[in-house]
């Protein structure tokens, strides 16, 4: 099997142009390679191709920084100190259509999409006549995009569109995004579909995905590329979203199963050494391909969380405890100016030199599978507290204060609290802050005003409803998308 690693710096050898006024929705443009309006018509191109997918899931326009931050820079779980403006917008909850971070997630997420489009289409028209000995690579490749094309529809679905379910509260009506099933003409004119449409598709995508690696009898054994415990995990997460609980528990399970089960570490030192970089996570199922070669730089999740002015909160402080092994990765600094910066967290490549430029991003974790079946046994039909405990206390081990259930909330109302301070804890850092305030309906306190103490400007806000604007050159584009009525009173008056 060749195996060609994303290079973050190389000439992405498909790809499409930016979206803006006149352009079309989507318009394929060449790159140093074969132009893809000629057709993938070897299983050869149809890998390179999905390469130039990954590059794009890469970008630090898309996973590789701006869609992973935003989940967690607009939420409860940061502190700006004002010393840099990235990303205030998100952290002050004051969008506008031309916020340029939302317009790089809208047209890089669909560079995935339409690179993933490409591919499942000449894939599927390739599986009739290619020689046997490709079967399995072809069946493989495909399957990866199936899931990098649902990874971008959910990042974008829950970014541009309201969350699905909100404590029980069903919006799969309300507007979604464009679902592209096959890759749309320069000129075509498309419209958006509903939340749950567009969640059908992610749903179908993944399970899609599951088969044809099953078929395929193979992945690319690394951590860089989809594989099926990544998306068992990622339709784990989707699931919950969509508060199909059990669906979620059995999602989870997959995934642990098909990554062998593994263990998660308690202590302080075994927590540092997965954040050395590269694939040091053990208990990652899928990251991106960020070394000291191939890193955004300036651009990167390390340079936000330390030099361009993000921390944790004064709350997210005062709910992890001091011996907490999560905290062997927080550190601060003081500048000649005396200002105080955070070391960058889960970014710290702390076997790479402690260059957080050189931090990688772990998109979909072991961890987060046992924080899925806490919350999902919890809030099923059954109300299952003794084994939403036992899941729980996986993860919540990490203090070493917590040995065994009966230092976990035995009421079910205490437990859920628990829980939603244990995501908190764990997955700082990885996006999903801002997706579970919403879902989960609380009246959140936003916009820390100090890093040393507890202090809001936005108190008791309302942030289930809250609806991020598409961009406006997408809109003016012309080719059918249109604005969601009234998102801007979805987010707090100054």
């Amino acid at each position: 099997m060749n195996k060609i690693y994303i290079k973050a710096f190389a000439s992405l050898l498909v790809g499409i142009g930016s979206v803006s006024c006149g352009d079309g929705f989507l318009d394929t443009k060449i790159y140093n390679g074969f132009d893809i309006e000629e057709g993938l018509t070897d299983v050869e191109r149809i890998h390179y191709a999905l390469n130039g997918a990954y590059g794009h899931l890469y970008r630090y326009q898309f996973a590789g920084n701006y869609a992973t931050s935003f989940g967690d820079i607009a939420s409860d779980l940061s502190y700006w100190n004002m010393r840099t403006n990235h990303f205030t917008d998100a952290y002050r909850f004051t969008p506008t259509p031309d916020d340029l971070y939302l317009a790089d997630i809208w047209q890089y997420g669909y560079k995935v999409i339409d690179n993933t489009s490409r591919v499942i289409e000449s894939g599927n028209a390739l599986l009739q006549t290619v020689e046997e000995e490709e079967l399995s690579d072809l069946n493989m490749y495909i399957a990866e995009a199936h899931a990098l094309r649902a990874y971008s529809n959910f990042v974008l679905v829950n970014l541009f569109g309201h969350q699905i379910k909100v404590n029980g509260e069903d919006f799969s009506a309300q507007p979604g995004i464009v679902i592209v099933d096959k890759p749309v003409d320069k000129d075509q004119m498309v419209s958006r579909s509903t939340v749950g449409d567009a969640y059908n598709a992610i749903v179908a995508d993944l399970t899609e995905s599951i088969r044809l690696f099953d078929v395929a009898g193979q992945d690319q054994s690394s951590k860089v590329y989809f594989s099926p415990a990544a998306t068992w995990g990622l339709l784990s997460r989707v699931y919950l979203y969509m508060e199909k609980f059990d669906e979620s528990i059995d999602a989870a399970q997959k995934a642990l199963d098909a990554a062998g089960n593994p263990s998660l570490v308690y202590n302080s030192v075994a927590y540092k050494a997965l954040y050395n970089g590269g694939t040091s996570n053990s208990e990652s199922f899928f990251c991106l391909a960020i070394d000291t070669s191939n890193n955004w730089s300036a651009n990167s999740c390390g340079t936000l969380w330390s030099s361009y002015s993000y921390a944790p909160s004064a709350y997210l402080q005062s709910i992890m405890t001091d011996g907490d092994v999560r905290r062997a990765v927080w550190s601060w600094t003081t500048d000649r100016q005396g200002i105080v910066w955070f070391d960058s967290g889960k970014f710290g490549a702390y076997g790479l030199g402690g260059n957080p430029a050189y931090g990688t991003n772990y998109l979909i974790n072991a961890p987060e599978m046992y924080l899925n079946q806490a919350e999902s046994y919890l809030r099923s039909a059954s109300a299952d507290i003794t084994n939403a405990q036992n899941a729980l206390l996986v993860v919540a081990k990490r203090n070493p204060a917590i040995t065994s259930v009966a230092d976990l909330p035995s009421d079910k109302d205490g437990l859920m609290s628990f829980i939603q301070d244990e995501r908190a804890r764990e997955l700082f850092q990885e996006g999903h802050r801002l997706y579970d305030l919403r879902r989960w309906d609380v009246m959140a306190d936003l916009y820390a005003t100090s890093r040393t103490e507890i202090s809001w400007a936005i108190t008791d806000f309302k942030i289930s409803g809250c609806v991020y604007p598409i961009p406006v050159d997408e809109i003016n584009a012309g080719f059918g998308v249109t604005q969601t009525p009234g998102w801007q009173d979805t987010f707090p008056k100054k």
